[in-house]
């Protein structure tokens, strides 16, 4: 893997507090034309309560019908519905014979109300079983819960469990009428993909965007551990991703899987405590540690984080590094983003549409500081905000709601990531 820090200032005035933003680029490796894929198991729970009756389902439906006859023989598959019980449609393993696979998925018809806690449980239990060394499970529903388990950080812990167990848990929310703060949660704590589509050809694609990224998979479990100087400390991380406080006092950060060439970027700001010696001084390491694929091998490497210490009128002709400046500008953005995400939750349209205004302003300040190279994405990025300004007033909020969050956890959480996301269809995350 390809790793790469880059600081927004990388001096400091002697005797003073000060902050430091570390900008952290990951790029996993190619592809190898020459080596076998390994084996994937991918688990499928999929609401089946009766709004999904009609074109949601047979839309579903048809997405994984497409997904199976892109799986090898070798590949582990498996389907649970739910309505208000769990049912086993395709029991998790190897798929040998697609089209008895396939008959199975045609069967699946419309139920009852929506117990979703009942699916994930069964749907695990069954991935667990199949596949020894993890794999990935995805969630599709349309709805709020209505039975069963309910409290989100009750879903999250669930999740967070699977996923120390090697499972990725990852949601499709369909239409605009589903639970976006839990299928939100459930896929950070899972370390997954969140993706909204709004209509069946959108599921379909956006099913088909998950397939290849499972298959394409070149890098698991990515972790990030950061090591602090004593009295150094961390302020903010910009992206939304799990992390834990070890009881060293080092903190651990969930990054989750790569596909193959997929680059991640990760912001953190860390405050710099006042130093009364002149010179080079180390005030963090990076520790990041993951497994490649198919190989299995385990791979850690170590980067430490310095700055030097300056007399203050050296300090104060410092320049800040352009690109992480503009990375922070593109994160505040996209906290702006989020907070019009629950602004259209709570129907305040007008205060939504002043987040968005926000956001577009620290992605215009943003665009002036960034090479000509990287323009296109920030120009694409502004384009986005600004579509979803103007059709605020013609949509309903929950369609922007879940438009603006989908968007916001792409930017944020999967940073650097390729993927594209369509404005009318479906937003992957």
């Amino acid at each position: 893997m390809k790793i790469t820090t880059q600081l927004d200032i990388n001096v400091v005035a002697v005797d003073l507090d000060d902050e430091v933003t570390i900008m952290l680029d990951l790029e996993a490796p190619a592809t190898d034309a020459d080596q076998q894929r390994p084996p994937a198991s991918l688990e499928i729970v999929l609401d089946r309560s009766g709004s999904m009756t009609g074109a949601p389902l047979e839309g579903a439906k048809d997405a994984l019908i497409a997904l199976v006859r892109r799986l090898e023989p070798t590949d582990n598959f498996g389907l649970v519905t739910f309505d208000h019980t769990a049912q086993v449609v395709v029991p998790a393993g190897p798929i040998s014979d697609k089209e008895e696979v396939i008959a199975q998925i045609r069967r699946v018809t419309t139920g009852g109300s929506t117990d979703l806690g009942a699916g994930l449980l069964r749907g695990l239990r069954e991935l667990k079983r199949a596949a020894r060394g993890g794999g990935t499970l995805l969630v599709v529903s349309d709805g709020h819960v209505n039975a069963g388990l309910r409290d989100v950080n009750d879903f999250a812990g669930v999740a967070e469990k699977a996923h120390m167990d090697g499972i990725v848990i990852s949601t499709l929310g369909y239409g605009e009428h589903y639970d976006e703060t839990l299928l939100t949660a459930l896929a950070r704590s899972g370390s997954g993909n969140h993706v909204f589509a709004n209509d069946p050809d959108a599921a379909i694609a956006a099913i088909a965007g998950e397939v290849a990224g499972l298959l394409a998979k070149a890098l698991q479990a990515v972790t990030l551990t950061l090591v602090l100087r004593p009295a150094v400390e961390m302020m903010r991380l910009y992206n939304d991703l799990p992390g834990h406080a070890l009881p060293d006092g080092r903190i651990m950060i969930e990054i989750g899987d790569l596909y193959a060439s997929e680059k991640r970027r990760l912001l953190m700001k860390l405050k710099v405590p006042a130093m009364a010696d002149l010179g080079s001084v180390e005030v963090a390491t990076l520790e990041l540690e993951y497994i490649e694929l198919p190989r299995l091998i385990q791979h850690a490497a170590k980067l430490p984080v310095g700055v030097n210490i300056v007399p203050g009128t050296d300090a104060a002709r410092r320049l800040v590094h352009p690109v992480v400046e503009s990375e922070k500008l593109f994160q505040e953005a996209q906290h702006a983003k989020k907070q019009a995400s629950e602004a259209f939750e709570r129907h305040e349209v007008g205060s939504a549409r002043a987040h968005l205004v926000e956001a577009k302003s620290h992605l215009s300040r943003a665009l002036s500081l960034v090479p000509v190279e990287a323009a296109a994405e920030f120009e694409k990025e502004i384009a986005s905000v600004d579509r979803m300004t103007d059709i605020a007033s013609e949509r309903s909020t929950e369609y922007m709601s879940k438009l603006s969050r989908s968007s916001y956890h792409q930017m944020n959480r999967k940073r650097g990531r390729t993927d594209d996301s369509g404005i009318d269809g479906s937003s992957a995350v």
